[in-house]
């Protein structure tokens, strides 16, 4: 059994741009700044800095992000993130949430909305709506506006206090917030469980009211999740049932109404406050939220006020350094610059100053492969995209025209190993936010590691295009497939194959950049409330969605599908024997299973792409 233990360590969390006591001490110079505790309706109070500008000319609007991280470092915020901000004249108000650091009260990991016309109860939006009236009451020199942005928890923050605004809240920006913990956010994808982010971020948030790093005795943490062995040891001999949200994992392993009540879609229901959602296309936490959020306001947006931005970054990024590369994957110009000079500042100008004009398009998307910005006036745009299907041919070959016989068998196989997961990116997998961790990074790794490797992944790929493909909108992967097992996990990556020879980048030769990608878990097939066995040796359709992308595959370049079914320690391992619920699963469940990719007329298998329609075709 792996040995582990939980330290005092606090962690350097990711979103934070590093802050040097010279970059404090310039902040501080600019700023009068306070320690508050605000006081809410049930008498908890909550704990806020609150920087005035020294200098400024007239009442000036509020900027606001509410986070569970701490607010002793928020000058950071100044240095990078918000300084176009700043540099405009603005109050900042920074407050811890309910329960963490040095605010009183309980914390709740995402803490549910309250229910339509409750108003005894409390929640991230009572808060807000508090915080917000007693800013205007007691700060002096504000002219009653206020604005709220925050990435991550922190966009989750933000999005919540606009689902019963106070009138004050002129201007939100959500950027990668969660919307489902269970369909496609941090913890589960599709239901598959997503164990190794899922299982340290617990650990690390309700371990005390600061932020505590799970401590690992081996760096490489992917034979000691592969140790640990089923899921039911965690609580037998690591966390014993002292930590929340872990139990919460092992008791609502379906989609069931604790989920349910969980996700805000259901809340979005008007677009009260103008809304800037943001995205980045390889976030490696929250991908689905931002784009669910987005699409679910629009669906009520009869104002035009819900706007959507989606750039080539990872978690965060935009919030942090120039965005010029991800990875070895450049960019060609500064992207996080452009969009926090030239999009976040005007957006709270505009709402909040009555300064400049609007110049946004419903959707503004980077398009990597040109290196361009996109305006689209509706996402997806359906309007300039034809679907058009990659079908899995024998010999690994990927067309657009469907298969016509079933010669050579009609499938491709593999064997599905428990006892030997394919890792998800290159090991060493160091814990996810520890030392020299590359997990900002993995999405963009060259897929080459398992598509060489490993004989449980199995690869299609193009011809060499003869002219640039360019998809924008959404990506759907339908699987004709079979298995020896009772359950499955299927894993589709779409991936850009860069030529053998790149004199552009010679470190880009014949690199596998995945585009798109997501799991589904098997025993969902017929609804993610009601788990049930997959019938074992019977060939069975599977459809899900690859999310969206704006992405051009250039020409010279092969498209690339690659299908497996194991991802770990991202996603835990399925034991491939059906189990009422796989937290509780014995270790002598988790069995081998022979997987068959069908790809014949009858029981064809590919992968849905939006491409663009150009001009003539």
């Amino acid at each position: 059994m792996p040995r582990a233990r939980i330290s005092r360590l606090t962690v350097a969390l990711l979103l934070l741009a590093p802050v040097t006591a010279f970059a404090q001490q310039n902040v501080a110079d600019r700023f009068d700044v306070s320690d508050v505790m605000i006081p809410m309706r049930d008498g908890v109070r909550l704990h806020a800095k609150i920087f005035v500008p020294k200098e400024h000319a007239g009442a000036l609007p509020f900027i606001m992000k509410r986070t569970p991280y701490g607010v002793d470092g928020s000058a950071g915020n100044l240095q990078v993130y918000m300084k176009d901000l700043a540099d405009d004249g603005y109050i900042f108000v920074f407050e811890d949430i309910r329960g963490r650091f040095k605010s009183e009260g309980q914390f709740v990991m995402q803490r549910p909305a309250r229910a339509p016309g409750d108003t005894t109860s409390i929640d991230e939006g009572t808060d807000t709506w508090d915080t917000i009236d007693w800013l205007l009451k007691n700060v002096p020199g504000n002219n009653g506006r206020v604005g709220m942005l925050g990435v991550s928890y922190d966009g989750w923050t933000t999005i919540m206090g606009a689902i019963e605004p106070h009138p004050a809240l002129k201007a939100i920006s959500p950027q990668a917030s969660p919307a489902d913990m269970w369909l496609g956010d941090d913890f589960h994808h599709n239901g598959a469980f997503r164990l190794s982010y899922g299982f340290e971020y617990a650990a690390m948030m309700e371990t005390s009211k600061v932020t505590e790093q799970f401590q690992f005795d081996s760096y490489d943490t992917y034979p000691w999740y592969l140790e640990l062995g089923s899921l039911a040891h965690v609580n037998e001999h690591v966390l014993n049932g002292k930590i929340p949200t872990w139990n919460d994992y092992v008791a609502h392993p379906d989609y069931d109404e604790f989920w349910k009540r969980q996700t805000m879609i259901p809340y979005l229901t008007s677009v009260k406050v103008p809304t800037l959602n943001v995205g980045g296309w390889w976030d490696q936490e929250d991908f689905y939220g931002p784009l669910r959020i987005y699409e679910s306001l629009e669906a009520h947006d009869t104002r035009g006020i819900n706007y959507l931005v989606v750039g080539p970054w990872n978690h965060g990024g935009w919030s942090r350094g120039t965005g010029e590369s991800l990875g070895p994957i450049d960019f060609g110009s500064a992207t996080s610059e452009y969009y926090r000079k030239n999009v976040q500042a005007p957006w709270f100008a505009y709402w909040l100053k009555d300064q400049g004009t609007l110049d946004l398009p419903e959707a503004l998307t980077f398009e990597s492969g040109t290196d361009t910005w996109q305006r689209w006036d509706a996402w997806p745009p359906k309007e300039q995209t034809e679907d058009r299907n990659l079908y899995f041919h024998a010999d690994g070959r990927l067309s657009f025209d469907a298969p016509s016989s079933s010669a050579e068998g009609g499938f491709d196989s593999y064997v599905s190993d428990p006892a030997h997961p394919v890792p998800y990116r290159h090991r060493p997998i160091q814990e996810t936010y520890g030392p020299g961790s590359t997990w900002r990074t993995w999405l963009v790794e060259d897929q080459r590691f398992v598509d060489e490797d490993r004989p449980d992944v199995l690869s299609w790929k193009s011809d060499v295009l003869d002219s640039d493909v360019t998809i924008a909108g959404e990506i759907v992967a339908h699987l004709a497939a079979a298995t020896t097992g009772t359950d499955g996990d299927w894993v589709v990556k779409l991936i850009d194959e860069y030529p053998e020879r790149y004199p552009q980048d010679w470190g880009l030769a014949g690199y596998e950049l995945m585009v798109s990608n997501e799991v589904f878990r098997g025993r969902y097939r017929d609804g993610f409330e009601t788990p049930k066995p997959i019938a074992a040796d019977s060939v069975l359709d599977y459809s899900w969605s690859l999310h969206t992308q704006d992405y051009t595959f250039r020409k010279g370049h092969r498209i690339m599908i690659q299908v497996q079914s194991t991802w770990f320690p991202i996603i835990d391992r399925n034991p491939q024997t059906f189990v009422p619920n796989i937290f509780e699963a014995k270790d002598s469940d988790f069995r081998p299973a022979r997987i068959r990719i069908y790809r014949t007329p009858e029981h064809a298998s590919f992968v849905t792409i939006p491409v663009v329609r150009r001009a003539g075709s």
